[in-house]
């Protein structure tokens, strides 16, 4: 077999690029694609599983070693904690697009149902917002998703036009979202999810004292 060359002198059939591309660079690049592939897979393994999968299925849905995971992911939390941040600046992005877009009303009642339903469909998003070996509050703060400031923002405007009851807390609503996730812990129920929404909602609503 021909041996490769990486002199500055494209070989027959080769782009300037290919044949100038050192060892070091091509390692570089295939430690980029390892890494691009253990995200991919990670982000479906952690929706499907949630915390409690494995470093070698996440690994060998990748197509990669668990010598590759290790030298990209130290630990499993570590893969964790990275797609758990690109999940939650989603909804934190998610909560400052209904806030700008909706009265202070429709827009917190509709990032709780935001909040159910992606826990739902991925068990990273549930797992974190019950804090299953993973605080999602000291994270998101160290990586500028402030989780808690979006939810409280939102929570607060809706009490301040009176839709809200002025003796829920975020921890509350945080608490009554993974209430609504555990209804389910024995299979997929739609109907029940969003029976238990449209419960939870009813009893977060400031209703006029008779």
């Amino acid at each position: 077999m021909a041996q490769e060359r990486y002199s500055g002198e494209p070989g027959s059939g080769a782009t300037d690029e290919q044949a100038t591309l050192s060892p070091v660079r091509r390692q570089r690049a295939d430690g980029r694609r390892n890494q691009a592939r253990l995200l991919e897979a990670a982000f479906a393994a952690f929706a499907e599983h949630g915390a409690a999968v494995s470093v070698r299925e996440i690994a060998r849905r990748a197509g990669v070693s668990t010598g590759t995971f290790s030298r990209h992911f130290p630990t499993k939390d570590a893969l964790f904690r990275a797609v758990v941040l690109n999940r939650i600046g989603q909804l934190v992005q998610r909560a400052d697009e209904l806030a700008a877009d909706n009265d202070p009303a429709t827009a917190f009642f509709t990032f709780f149902a935001v909040l159910v339903e992606e826990g739902a469909a991925d068990h990273s998003v549930g797992d974190a917002l019950s804090n299953a070996g993973f605080d999602i509050q000291a994270a998101a703060s160290a990586a500028s998703l402030d989780f808690g400031n979006a939810l409280g923002g939102l929570l607060a405007r809706a009490q301040e036009a009176g839709a809200v009851r002025q003796d829920v807390d975020a921890a509350d609503v945080k608490a009554l979202v993974v209430g609504c996730l555990a209804r389910e812990r024995d299979g997929i129920d739609d109907t029940a999810r969003q029976r238990m929404i449209s419960i939870i909602c009813e009893g977060l609503r400031a209703h006029p004292r008779p």
